[in-house]
Order: C-alpha cells, then structure tokens, then sequence
C-alpha cells in the first residue's frame, strides 16, 4: 500500500521528500521496511500480547506422565506457558505485508491467505487443547482435511490462473512446469495437472514439518528465519531480469513483490523469537508452526525453486523424516531408530541442554541456507 506514495513524487518537486518518496518504488527499501515494521510491531505490542493470553488462561498442556515420562520430565516445567502465541506473528506479518506491498500482485494474496488460513487451524487446534486441558487438540484428519482444501485451492490457482515466466533464451515456463537447477541447459518439465498434486503436497508436508519442529524453545522460529531469508533472496534473483539471466533461472516478474512478504515473515519471526527464545515466555503453538508452513512452501512455489526447499528447509525435513523413520521402523520391525521422535527430542534424551540442541539446529538450518543459495552457481 504503502509505495503508491511514491506517485506523489513528480508533484512535490526535486526535494528531499522527493527523493525519499522515490525510494518507495525499490522492492529493497520496502522488503527492509516490512522486516523493521513486523519486528517493532512485535516489540510494541508482545507484552500485551503474553499478559493477554495469560489472563485468557490459554496455558500450553504438555504431555502427561502416563504418556512420555521422559518427556514430561524434560518439560513439565513449561506446562502453563501461554500459547497461541502466533497470533502475534500472523498479526505483524499480515499488516507489514498489506502496508508495503503492491495489492494488484496476486501472489502476494496467494501467501497471506495461505499463511492466514492454515493460522485459523492451528488457532482451532490450540483452542481445543486449551479448552480440553489435553495435547490432542483437532483430529488428524480434520486437519489433514483442512490443508489439503486449503493447499489444492492455492495450488490450482498457481498451475491455472497465473501468467508465467521465461528461461534466459526466452523458453516459456508456466506455474505448472518442474524447474529442475544445476543444469545449465533449462532442464523444464510440464507436469500439467499433477503440478496440482505435486503443490499441495508440498504446502501440506511443510506445514506439518514446521508443527513437528515446534517443539522447543525458538526452535521452529529461528529456522523460519534462515529460511524465510533464503527464499527472500531467491525471490528477488527470480524477478529481477538481470540477474536471472546471469544465474540461468527462469523469470518471473510476480515474484517481485514476493521479497518484500518473505522479509515480513522474518521480520514477524524475529520479533517473535525476542519472547519465544529460552526461557519462552509464549509458545507459537499450532496457530504459528502450521502458518509458517503454509508460508514457506508458497513463496518457494512462487519463485519457482520448489526442489531448492529440500536443502534450503532441510532441519523442516529432517524433523518429519525423523518422525516417519520412527513410525515404519516401529511397524515393520518394532524396533525405533531414535529415542525419540522428532529428532530434536533424540539428542535431548541423548545428553544435549535444549539451548545446545536449538543452537545447533539453527547453524544447520542456515549453514542450509546458504548452501541453497549457493546451489544457484551450481550449472
């Protein structure tokens, strides 16, 4: 909203508001604005947030003792910490983005309801664990129905209702083609409705990689960072022409605008972490983690560099490969390969403080990042 001031800037002469006004037509300034704004946002207002929820009673139930005694002994502790917590973030991110974005850029609605809708999830679920006293929360499959409604509207809209892009030698790439990195010839594939499937799978899987990963202190939060900034800086490679030209990755001027919302996530994220590090003073519970989720996969969707996310939310991936490796294990041979899933609860029981575990996740995740972004040099 806020860069159509920038029109105003022929009427004011050359002045020095002029000239700040012209800054507004730079998706650099204003994606450095949406990250400042969620994160003061967050700052302003997270104290009443936490008192809020704490007069609310909405007290994160952890596990009981008859259900994982080793659990409850790592964190009985936390039991009460106020949760739903990521109405905060959904908060901050929603208003940074409606304030510097463009409105008539469609992928920019595409995330925010994704991010908005899977969010009015997880604040059902964290209601009806609240209101039960219990982990349980929604059924399974509720929620499975839920996201798969929420990631085939999104993904349909992707594959048929957007204009697409182009390859450096001028190849057309539509939303539903496979960009496929690391070849330096474009190795595209047409996946025609099963990019359909393909999307809302992904959307799906993220958002309960994220829910898995929520399970300690910053932990989901700060790997949200270093991926959030990774897909910032694909975002802004895939719309600039110049540069995508130069690294041999397709093209797409909607992506523009994707910048300025992945730097609002982590800008949300940040100032989300200042009361989520350890000792949390609020958890996100699913309202956040299932969010976050939803947010991720669509922007790498929108940037086209799908596959990236692999590598780029590898400790996502890691969480609920982790979790799956333990189910089929347990089934097929009623042997576990961890002490504990997800992953992060096996290094605690294995020794690890839970700082020493979320620390250490956090370098992975942007040690990830990193190599993902690297990953475009690779031809």
């Amino acid at each position: 909203m806020i860069h159509w001031l920038a029109e105003f800037r022929n009427s004011v002469g050359d002045t020095l508001l002029s000239s700040l006004l012209n800054l507004l037509h730079y998706h650099t300034f204003r994606a450095g604005g949406a990250c400042l704004t969620a994160f003061l946002l967050s700052l302003l207002f997270g104290e009443r947030v936490i008192r809020k929820l704490i007069s609310l009673k909405v007290g994160q139930p952890i596990r009981s003792k008859e259900e994982v005694q080793k659990l409850f002994d790592l964190h009985g502790k936390k039991a009460g910490t106020p949760t739903m917590g990521g109405v905060m973030i959904l908060a901050t991110f929603t208003l940074s983005v409606l304030l510097w974005t463009d409105w008539g850029n469609p992928i920019v609605w595409m995330v925010l309801g994704t991010t908005l809708a899977l969010g009015l999830l997880g604040f059902w679920d964290d209601y009806e664990k609240v209101a039960r006293k219990n982990s349980k929360g929604v059924s399974a499959k509720t929620k499975l129905v839920w996201q798969f409604a929420v990631a085939i509207t999104v993904s349909w809209i992707f594959a048929y209702g957007l204009p697409g892009g182009v390859t450096y030698d001028n190849q057309v790439v539509t939303y539903r083609s496979l960009y496929i990195p690391f070849f330096k010839e474009p190795l595209i594939l047409d996946m025609g409705f099963f990019a359909v499937i393909f999307f809302s799978l992904m959307i799906v899987g993220f958002s309960n990689a994220v829910n898995l990963t929520d399970g300690l202190d910053g932990l989901a939060t700060g790997c949200s960072i270093s991926t959030g900034l990774a897909y910032a800086g694909f975002c802004y490679l895939a719309s600039n022409v110049n540069f995508a030209k130069f690294l041999l990755i397709p093209y797409f001027h909607l992506a523009d605008e994707l910048t300025i919302v992945a730097m609002a996530l982590v800008g949300a994220c940040f100032g989300f972490l200042w009361f989520n590090c350890q000792p949390a003073r609020m958890f996100m519970g699913d309202t956040g983690s299932l969010a976050l989720g939803g947010a991720i996969p669509t922007l790498a969707i929108g940037c086209k560099q799908e596959l990236i996310l692999l590598i780029v939310g590898g400790v996502f991936v890691m969480e609920a490969g982790s979790v799956m490796l333990q189910v089929a294990s347990f089934k097929l041979r009623k042997v576990r390969i961890f002490r504990m899933a997800p992953i992060h609860h096996h290094f605690e029981l294995g020794g690890w403080q839970e700082s020493q575990v979320v620390v250490r996740f956090w370098m992975l995740s942007l040690i990830l990042a990193l190599v993902g972004l690297a990953t475009l040099k690779l031809r």
